[in-house]
């Protein structure tokens, strides 16, 4: 009986450890099995957009507006005149390239206009948007699109145009003094001859190029702002701004380097002629497609300009 109750005991005992032995190794078998899932390889992502949706370009635009009319007022002055300066280069590189075809010009105006737009502003913006620096053109846009947001008051619009207009004009000038001492266009034809044709235009003919002219150069502004890398930057720049110089469309701040370079070479223009034959007819064009048009018109589409009234 004793010999029967030890055997039945081992016996008791063996099971015992025999099922906790195939418990252990299913308990292990699941372990490993949940283990591989865990550690499977994920599926590889998408690559990120190189440029952000349209609705986000509007805010990143308003956002800009905001952060560049809060700026004091002496930060808002240094970083339009390196502006000024920046697009006076670029307007420098387009004469020294594009202004210096006289044989094109004769034989092929088209080419020579394109030739002189696709070297020289698209860097000047480059740099003015790559460092920081600020431009009266750029600012009617993406200050009037943060007015539209109710991120900024007419006052706040009024400092950042204001400053940045009078810091784009010291540093265009002072470029434009320190180009023409220098000697590299002494004695070219090109400045002198764009300067002239500057200001030989009608009031509403300079009004209206200003007009589209800004227009591209905001949409410019709009799509690099958004862009991702500097390759995309330079693709979102290039291609309005080559265009909108190759159609003869007048910029304000890169007049206010042109026509003065054009004047301290000796172009026969005068001071007034500048200011009231050129700068005032195209400033006010450049407003109209920087505020009015793009700004105002995204706002419509994507932020919040006559949004009650569609409610309503």
């Amino acid at each position: 009986m004793t010999f029967q109750m030890s055997l039945g005991f081992v016996q008791s005992g063996f099971g015992q450890r025999v099922r906790s032995t195939n418990t252990a190794s299913e308990t292990g078998r699941r372990v490993r099995f949940v283990t591989r899932a865990v550690v499977a390889p994920a599926a590889p992502s998408a690559p990120a957009p190189t440029i952000a949706p349209a609705p986000e370009l509007y805010k990143i635009a308003s956002d800009l507006g905001e952060k560049n009319s809060k700026k004091p007022i002496w930060k808002i002055f240094v970083s339009s005149l390196l502006g000024g300066a920046y697009i006076g280069y670029g307007s420098l590189l387009a004469l020294t390239v594009g202004g210096a075809c006289p044989g094109l010009l004769a034989t092929n105006p088209g080419l020579q206009q394109m030739v002189f737009g696709a070297f020289g502003l698209p860097f000047g913006l480059m740099m003015v948007l790559v460092t920081g620096a600020e431009l009266f053109t750029g600012n009617t846009m993406t200050v009037s699109a943060a007015f539209h947001e109710k991120k900024v008051s007419v006052s706040d619009i009024a400092k950042s145009w204001i400053v940045s207009f009078g810091g784009n004009l010291v540093g265009s000038v002072l470029l434009a003094y320190l180009a023409a001492a220098s000697g590299v266009l002494a004695t070219a034809a090109g400045p002198l001859a764009v300067a002239k044709a500057k200001t030989s235009l009608p009031f509403i003919q300079l009004l209206v190029r200003g007009i589209l002219c800004n227009w591209l150069v905001t949409a410019a502004v709009y799509m690099a702002s958004g862009a991702r890398d500097l390759g995309g930057k330079m693709i979102a720049i290039w291609f309005p701004i080559s265009a909108f110089v190759a159609m003869k469309f007048e910029h304000s701040v890169a007049n206010m380097f042109m026509i003065p370079f054009g004047i301290m070479l000796g172009a026969g223009v005068s001071w007034q002629s500048f200011f009231l034959g050129n700068l005032l007819p195209v400033t006010l064009g450049n407003i109209v497609g920087g505020a009015l048009i793009m700004a105002t018109m995204n706002a419509v589409i994507f932020g919040s300009a006559l949004k009650k009234k569609i409610v309503s």
